[in-house]
């Protein structure tokens, strides 16, 4: 399955760049996108997905700024080599509350989310 093929965008009143960047940046976390692996244009995205090309850039434009994407110009766009080393206490904290309230946006309990969370680490381990 490709990795345009896993995007699915709901009108759930969450902002479509909002779910574009979530959704990519859980491939990422999930490992299914790789480091140094190139995304399809924003063009694509924009045109498979039937969105405004402005949606995707800012989606991807985000995810540059959060170090998980690397932009180059008259190249593309790949996922970035290493997660950022930024990543202390209270950027932590601050992307728990985040993903809780967007969890609880699509009806998600927060044990379910957390049960996903130690998945996720334990696949990674």
């Amino acid at each position: 399955m490709t990795m345009l093929e896993q995007l699915a965008l709901h009108d759930n009143g969450i902002p479509i760049y909002v779910q574009l960047r979530d959704q990519l940046a859980a491939l990422i976390g999930r490992g299914l996108l790789k480091p140094s692996e190139r995304l399809p244009t924003m063009r694509k995205v924009a045109m498979v997905l039937r969105i405004d090309l402005n949606t995707v850039q800012r989606a991807y434009a985000e995810l540059e700024r959060d170090g998980l994407l690397t932009l180059v110009r008259g190249r593309g766009t790949f996922v970035a080599e290493a997660p950022p080393a930024r990543a202390h206490k209270p950027d932590t904290e601050a992307l728990a509350a985040k993903v809780a309230a967007q969890a609880k946006a699509l009806g998600i309990a927060p044990g379910d989310l957390i049960q996903a969370l130690k998945a996720l680490k334990a696949r990674a381990s």
